[in-house]
């Protein structure tokens, strides 16, 4: 039983991984939509709850929590504009919090 329930939960956590980065991706494209342009790398995913200085048309929050959220292994996520293969790139560094791995320590990045 111990067995079954440890991967049941380690699948819930990627799949809450997966959901929680489409409401980030949705949520930088109404920022878009507003401005223009997505927040830069420096000014993170806290752009998309707290006004950035100088940045016209901003409507936000963008999240319905008004905070950021962390992922499902208690990180924050990375964010990177432009990312490797589009205008961004949200990342969960997995269960171990760092770069690579495999399994529940697999890095989940957005599309």
């Amino acid at each position: 039983v111990g067995a079954r329930w440890l991967s049941y939960m380690s699948g819930a956590l990627e799949t809450s991984a997966w959901v929680q980065l489409d409401a980030l991706a949705s949520a930088l494209c109404l920022f878009y939509l507003d401005t223009g342009r997505y927040p830069t790398t420096s000014e993170g995913l806290g752009a998309l709850v707290t006004r950035v200085p100088n940045v016209d048309r901003w409507s936000g929050p963008y999240l319905s929590q008004n905070t950021v959220p962390i992922d499902p292994w208690g990180n924050g996520y990375e964010y990177r504009s432009p990312g490797e293969t589009g205008p961004y790139e949200i990342i969960s560094l997995g269960a171990d919090g760092r770069k690579g791995g495999s399994g529940d320590d697999q890095d989940i990045k957005s599309k």
